[in-house]
């Protein structure tokens, strides 16, 4: 079987076995949500932190909570890999460097998992499992509460109360990345992962020197990691480690549990608002735009460029043989298209043009299906300039679901679109405008470019991939980056639960003739055209001075 084959196949299957979970988790999801009742260990933790699960929140209450949730857990996360040498279960590590501590607090709590670490070599169990993989969950779960605010801000009608955050904050976690996680640590165990808290052991003799390796509980981790769109490796080279990611199969597994939350939150979007055609509509937008770029990023990685090229089937350099240009390429795109940024290959290996597929899927928004909460969300904020557009071909004031989309609805989605374009753009120019970040760059000219830039992209849009090649663990890059992720993640926040108030405080209009359906795929396809109209404007100057200036000389 050629590797094309084998490639498609696998995309047909991660395609069915997400078909089947659609449907059965995207309705679990929406009843998690909807539910008056509340179980006998959420009500333990509610008396804990000292809230009532029944009051309702307008939307300044909400993002008080979320903001005040985030900043506790970055404190907690800063000042637990500061004493880490104090620490039991430490293997002997030291405390984290300040700079790195708040890089690493803020990346793991703003759902980026940037590392500029070496897992192995850093962390001990008690910051990896208690620090670490507990915002694996909570972060995951703050994302999916602020989508289900937004979607309640549609839905509802003549009320600014938008539900209770520590409620749906619990309920995310406790009832839906819980019980998943298990079960996913369950099938990566068998598959090969290794689950334990062994220390440092010798593991042989290797070129005349002997290597180690620590355990760890890394399969209840990597579970988490990508099923809540997190993307933080327990070592260094991520999910290219056997230890993460030991075959195929596992390959395979992973790149579904990426998927799984951000396709099914659609079908949890449609329940919700009381049409399930609406999510289907936002689903179609999304599958367009990921199956277009796995097969385009399948085609640039597998096109034969030469002697070498050809003998190895494909772009082979910085892959791993068990996986080859198949699975790299898919979980490649799955990641970037989300906000995972867990990798199994490295994305600067890729060729130029495949190179730029995986920073333009971070550009795009990370909405197709983007990460868990923050995808719906986007592709809902992109749905409403998608209407406002129509609006003004049509000219008709535009609404979706039933609410008007008026001055300050668009104002709101305009901002929301504005941040983290400005945040990346920025950046990367101060960066590369300065002698000192500029001597981080292992590489000149356009791929030089292209560390620099793909580095504040996945920052700024809480992917957390690195482009490799780029020396990111200097005080400028811990702390821009962490800035950059710290306000790629909340800024918009504020702006969506501003724009699910507004939105939930109007009566709904009445649908006449002339209301525009957003449930056709006449209007997928003008969705789809507004995200890569919107983010071609934005990004194509950058691109072309990166990774399409590569591509082309190649």
């Amino acid at each position: 079987m050629s590797s094309q084959i084998a490639g498609v196949l696998q995309l047909l299957a991660l395609i069915s076995a997400l078909a089947l979970a659609h449907r059965p988790l995207g309705d679990y999801m929406a009843e998690v949500y909807s539910s008056g009742k509340h179980y006998r260990p959420e009500r333990w933790v509610y008396r804990v932190i000292g809230a009532d699960p029944a009051a309702e929140m307008r939307w300044p209450a909400y993002l008080r909570a979320v903001l005040a949730f985030s900043v506790v857990s970055v404190l907690f996360l800063y000042l637990v890999q500061r004493v880490q040498g104090s620490l039991p279960g430490s293997l002997g590590f030291s405390s984290i460097d300040p700079d790195q501590a708040f890089n690493t607090a803020v990346s793991f709590v703003a759902n980026t998992n940037w590392q500029s670490y070496y897992g192995e070599q850093a962390m001990g169990h008690v910051v990896q499992t208690g620090g670490l993989a507990v915002q694996n969950f909570v972060s995951a779960a703050v994302g999916m509460a602020v989508a289900v605010a937004l979607v309640r801000g549609f839905s509802r009608s003549r009320t600014g109360e938008l539900g209770n955050f520590w409620t749906d904050l619990v309920r995310g976690t406790v009832r839906i990345l819980l019980p998943i996680s298990v079960l996913g640590a369950v099938v990566l165990v068998a598959c090969g992962a290794i689950q334990n808290l062994s220390g440092i052991h010798q593991v042989g003799q290797f070129m005349g020197g002997t290597q180690e390796w620590n355990g760890g509980a890394v399969a209840s981790q990597e579970a988490i990691k990508e099923l809540g769109t997190n993307g933080g490796g327990y070592f260094n080279a991520n999910s290219a480690h056997p230890f993460e990611n030991p075959n195929p199969l596992s390959n395979l597994f992973e790149i579904f549990l990426i998927l799984l939350i951000p396709f099914a939150l659609t079908r949890t979007f449609g329940r919700m608002v009381g049409s399930s055609k609406q999510g289907y509509a936002i689903l179609g937008a999304m599958a367009v735009i990921w199956v277009g770029f796995t097969v385009l990023m399948m085609w640039t990685e597998f096109a034969h460029r030469g002697p070498a090229f050809e003998m190895a089937g494909g772009a082979m350099e910085g892959k791993e043989t068990r996986f080859g240009v198949a699975g790299s390429s898919l979980f490649a795109v799955a990641t970037t298209l989300t906000s995972t940024g867990a990798v199994n290959s490295f994305h600067s290996s890729y060729t130029g043009f495949g190179g730029g597929i995986t920073m333009l899927g971070m550009q795009l928004g990370e909405i197709a299906p983007g990460g868990v909460g923050s995808g719906l969300y986007g592709m809902l904020v992109m749905a409403v300039i998608a209407v406002f557009v129509a609006g003004l071909m049509v000219g008709r004031t535009p609404e979706y679901l039933g609410k008007k989309i008026g001055t300050r609805q668009i104002k709101l989605a305009a901002c929301y679109l504005l941040v983290t374009p400005a945040l990346v753009l920025g950046f990367t120019a101060v960066a590369v405008a300065l002698p000192t970040p500029a001597e981080s760059m292992t590489n000149t000219g356009a791929h030089g470019f292209s560390e620099i830039l793909y580095a504040y992209t996945s920052g700024a849009n809480n992917n957390g991939s690195a482009f490799a090649g780029l020396d990111a663990d200097t005080p400028w890059f811990n702390t821009t980056i962490g800035v950059a992720m710290a306000l790629g993640r909340f800024l918009p926040m504020v702006f969506v639960l501003a724009l699910a108030g507004s939105l939930a405080e109007q009566q709904p209009v009445p649908t006449t003739a002339g209301t525009l359906r957003t449930d056709k795929p006449l209007y997928a396809g003008l969705l789809v055209g507004t995200v890569v109209t919107v983010t071609g404007l934005t990004y194509f100057p950058a691109l072309a001075l990166g990774p399409l200036a590569e591509g082309l000389a190649s």
